[in-house]
């Protein structure tokens, strides 16, 4: 029944190029999710302490925002396919380094140079382009839905990435392989689809890329003129990346793989039990995406955002404090329930409030200023990890900042109507589930 709906409902305004971005979106989420419950283990195994991974993983982000802000503002210019089979290109390259180098200065390289998710979550230069052209192949009306269902896709590939990386290290182990060995299988899968994803998009059609907008769209001239592709929304995208930078630095201290060595330290589970929790969260996270859609078309893509966000948040600062192993998993999975309703809307709000010509460069600048608040908090939540006495930190200062982040957010942007929201009236019966 649910397919059905997805066939008839969210899937009827997609093209060919659309339908194949949500398959790029699923190989490439899976293969995050695959990667992210062992990556921090992996790295242990090769002898690395958590100081020296905490500064890998916050190498690995402001690599990826240095990459990709140069990728994704030239997007529109050069050419979007180009532009994503090169960001294939550095996963399989980061995936290949990784799997074979064992000395910390080559993991460093490959973790500047390459693309490797520590979360789980999204990285890299694909998200941006991906979303500026499903943006303008799909109505106004029909944009936060798409967005929500391209959220749900991810999300369930993640959580699948996640059982299978964690249940195939356990299989291996049991073969007789070392951890260490399992964990490289995993690395090498990574860069597999790598390759894959390369060959997806190389099959994408011209109607993928921009398409010429009128000079009074194009405000100042010419598409793509100003810095960073950006002119006459400059103001409203620079003030949303530094709100999005806030709230990425507070997620950078829980990142997936991050919260799974937590587990791992505080509760000693094993890969296969960890892979099933986060197989459990990332459904729960994609259904809270899809939620997102039926909930702003109700109160708006702000209230959205803010109001289901914060109580995410004190269940994300909750998660340290409980006393047992149920409990904490509980409260996770309850949070990530939640957690993911601001994503898609987030997302939605970004498209709509920029000039159709600007919209590779707005949805590249906000998400590059989210990857580098993300790249500076890993190496202080390595320190904490490295502390009994701090090991639950990571949780409160994370929580506890996200909050911040909604507060600011509803403040400066609350009057800034989507033009489907403009005139005081919400959709609801063309947005209904």
């Amino acid at each position: 029944m649910l397919l059905k709906w997805l066939e008839s409902q969210a899937f009827r305004t997609l093209t060919r190029d659309g339908r194949l971005l949500f398959s790029t979106r699923i190989a490439r989420l899976f293969g995050y999710g695959f990667l992210s419950v062992v990556l921090v283990l992996y790295l242990a195994q090769l002898g690395l302490s958590e100081t020296q991974i905490g500064l890998l993983l916050t190498l690995t982000l402001i690599g990826d925002t240095a990459i990709s802000l140069w990728i994704t503002t030239s997007a529109d210019r050069i050419g979007r396919r180009r532009m994503l089979i090169a960001g294939a290109s550095l996963m399989l390259f980061a995936g290949v380094l990784f799997a074979l180098a064992g000395d910390f200065v080559l993991l460093l390289v490959a973790a500047t140079i390459g693309v490797i998710s520590p979360s789980g979550n999204e990285i890299g230069p694909f998200l941006p382009i991906e979303q500026a052209a499903l943006s303008q192949i799909v109505p106004n009306e029909q944009r936060t839905r798409v967005f929500a269902w391209y959220n749900l896709v991810g999300s369930f590939a993640t959580a699948l990435g996640a059982l299978c990386g964690g249940g195939l290290a356990q299989v291996l182990q049991g073969a007789g392989l070392s951890p260490l060995e399992s964990y490289r299988v995993i690395v090498i899968g990574y860069a597999a689809l790598g390759l894959v994803l390369g060959v997806l998009f190389a099959r994408l059609s011209a109607a993928a890329e921009p398409s010429p907008q009128p000079l009074s769209l194009a405000g100042r001239g010419a598409r793509g003129e100003g810095r960073l592709g950006l002119h006459r929304s400059r103001r409203v995208v620079m003030k949303l990346s530094a709100l999005f930078a806030l709230d990425a630095f507070a997620g950078g201290f829980v990142l997936q793989s991050v919260v799974a060595y937590w587990f791992f330290l505080r509760f000693g589970l094993e890969e296969a039990a960890l892979g099933g929790i986060f197989f459990g969260a990332n459904i729960l996270a994609g259904l809270s995406a899809l939620l997102a859609a039926r909930v702003a078309a109700r109160i708006g893509l702000i209230n959205t955002m803010v109001f289901t966000h914060i109580p995410s948040n004190v269940l994300l600062c909750l998660v340290p404090l409980m006393p047992n192993l149920p409990l904490a998993v509980g409260v996770l999975l309850l949070r990530f329930s939640i957690s993911q309703m601001d994503v898609p809307t987030r997302q939605s709000y970004t498209m709509a409030v920029v000039a159709p010509d600007e919209r590779s460069a707005a949805s590249g600048v906000t998400t590059i200023a989210r990857s580098v608040g993300a790249s500076l908090s890993p190496t202080l939540s390595g320190l904490f990890l490295a502390s009994p006495l701090l090991i639950g930190a990571p949780f409160l200062v994370a929580g506890g900042l996200k909050i911040m982040y909604d507060l600011l957010l509803y403040h400066s942007f609350r009057t800034l109507k989507p033009p489907e929201e403009k005139g005081g009236v919400l959709r609801t019966k063309s947005t209904q589930f």
